[in-house]
């Protein structure tokens, strides 16, 4: 009973605000801070979104980059520009320094781009009540301006002077350069001296609790390849004739999907074309074949991508599929993969738990409800990933909305306060208060 009365005084005072009780006066004050920038923040969101920035427009994505910048340099961060190699055809990142002296040392990511390249019909701004549509509002200026107002709040009670902070932000995260292992060789750098890396994609609510992630599922693919007998359609079946290479795509394909089932694995035949002669071509992800029904396919192709949690997760994958795709072909026909990885695995850790377990605190402490883990199959991939081997990763700090990558994106305004205040705390106690 008395555990139960306990329980209900602490959602009482979560429900009245009194749980900024949990909080030390600087820690009221920072909350202060984000609260007195409500407007102005939003003001800064509207600034950005208003540019479009798709990945392909690259004088958008360093328009919105100096915005960002201005506000940076304002806060006694030394802010930087770096240029990718002009063959791939990307802005470059907008890199931010603070160095402080004491703590540990925390790296903040968020990305420029938007995945609404010039000519997008979706409005740039639109408010509609308490929501806001846009391209990128959520996916993901709303969270590159939650980083910044929690840093503005830390700055304006004197909490920013003595921490060690870098951050990221990405000009390609939504249509990477290639190669990757260019475009985010200076993330990795940076994810090798931190201790922690902060990322404000957006935020997910699961059965009504918001959510952090702390794994991510890889991206990557693979593509098949087969081949068949072309002939008159009269034989098919025969040992003369064969099979056909459509009849042996699907024969694969269904052997994955009933052998290659795991927990948290997903792959998805994305496009699949196949006839007498076929062709792809990459750079307009468009594909062409030629046949006729009384004509036995000779060729076939397939594409789709592969999601795993961990990199034995990938080795078991391929294995199982290199096996079915080797062996027991239908007659008449021969089969060959090949695997892509672009965004490497983020497993779970224990020491991303804690960190979820420090930010959920802070966020209860603050009046704002628990944070929960999300399920890393409820999204996709991030540019946190390629710094996870090296440090400690947690997701899902940005903004929340619906329809991100669609023609009705929006956010919820009242997340960016909501989640600066959490960023906020959470820098404040990584840097510079001992860990509660």
């Amino acid at each position: 009973m008395f555990k139960r009365a306990i329980a209900g005084a602490t959602v009482f005072l979560a429900l009245t605000g009194t749980a900024h009780a949990q909080l030390s006066e600087t820690e009221q004050q920072i909350v202060a801070a984000v609260r007195q920038r409500t407007t102005a923040a939003l003001e800064l969101l509207e600034k950005s979104v208003r540019i479009n920035s798709g990945t392909l427009n690259p004088d958008g994505v360093r328009a919105v980059g100096e915005i960002f910048r201005a506000e940076l340099d304002a806060l006694g961060f030394k802010t930087r520009w770096i240029d990718m190699p002009p063959a791939m055809k990307r802005a470059g990142h907008l890199v931010a320094t603070h160095e402080g002296g004491q703590g540990k040392r925390v790296l903040l990511l968020g990305h420029l781009d938007t995945v609404f390249e010039q000519g997008s019909a979706v409005p740039l701004w639109e408010r509609r009540g308490d929501r806001v549509r846009g391209q990128g509002v959520n996916d993901m200026k709303g969270g590159d301006v939650i980083l910044i107002e929690a840093l503005r709040a830390l700055q304006g009670v004197g909490a920013l002077e003595r921490a060690n902070i870098e951050i990221m932000f990405t000009g390609d995260e939504e249509r990477g350069g290639r190669p990757l292992q260019t475009a985010r060789a200076d993330m990795v750098a940076m994810g090798k001296r931190t201790d922690y890396a902060l990322s404000f994609e957006g935020s997910n609510k699961h059965d009504g609790v918001d959510t952090a992630s702390i794994a991510r599922r890889s991206s990557g693919g693979w593509t098949l390849h087969v081949k068949g007998k072309a002939a008159h359609s009269m034989g098919v079946f025969s040992p003369q004739s064969g099979y056909g290479a459509i009849y042996e795509t699907a024969r694969i394909l269904n052997a994955f999907r009933e052998q290659v089932i795991e927990p948290s694995l997903t792959f998805n035949p994305g496009l699949v074309f196949g006839g007498t002669t076929v062709s792809y071509a990459d750079d307009t992800a468009t594909a062409s074949a030629f046949g006729k029904s009384n004509v036995i396919a000779r060729d076939a192709q397939v594409l789709s991508d592969l999601r795993y949690l961990s990199p034995e997760q990938g080795e078991r994958a391929r294995q199982k599929m290199q096996a079915i795709v080797s062996s027991g072909n239908l007659p008449g026909t021969s089969a060959t993969i090949s695997f892509s990885e672009s965004y490497p695995p983020m497993p779970p850790t224990e020491a991303g738990r804690t960190l979820v377990e420090l930010y959920s605190k802070a966020s209860v402490d603050a009046g704002l409800g628990r944070i929960d883990v999300l399920d890393p199959s409820l999204r996709g991939a991030g540019d946190v990933q390629f710094v996870a081997p090296y440090t400690v990763g947690i997701d899902g700090l940005g903004a929340q909305g619906r329809g991100a990558h669609t023609d009705d994106e929006d956010l919820e305004i009242a997340s960016i306060e909501r989640g600066a205040i959490r960023a906020a705390l959470l820098i404040y106690r990584l840097t510079q208060a001992a860990p509660r």
